[in-house]
């Protein structure tokens, strides 16, 4: 595991505000808002978030409710989900994956 990252394990339940400058892995519950604005929110398979993200990059491989902004790449890895609206630089979406919303990529920025 990084140096700088920060891991919510399988029984944790958040409700509130994260934000910070560090990755940030979870594999249990989180309501609220999530800002890593230079970091990767990794959201676990058994995880369920319901949340407004702003990120630099997501990986889903959990349940994602709320709308994601992110400046770099979001990855919908297969058993992920995602019900809100997306709007990333660039995003992959792996078979077996869900997304309901809308999509709106804005293309590399680097």
């Amino acid at each position: 595991m990084a140096e700088g990252s920060t891991v919510l394990g399988k029984s944790i339940q958040v409700r509130g505000e994260i934000s910070g400058a560090e990755d940030v892995t979870v594999h249990g519950k989180l309501q609220g808002s999530v800002t890593l604005k230079e970091s990767r929110l990794t959201v676990g398979p058994d995880a369920e978030v319901d949340a407004e993200l702003h990120v630099h990059d997501a990986i889903v491989l959990g349940q994602v409710k709320g709308n994601v902004t992110a400046t770099g790449r979001v990855e919908l890895r297969k058993g992920g989900s995602l019900m809100g609206d997306l709007n990333a630089a660039r995003l992959s979406i792996e078979e077996g994956s869900a997304i309901q919303g809308r999509v709106s990529l804005s293309g590399t920025k680097e």
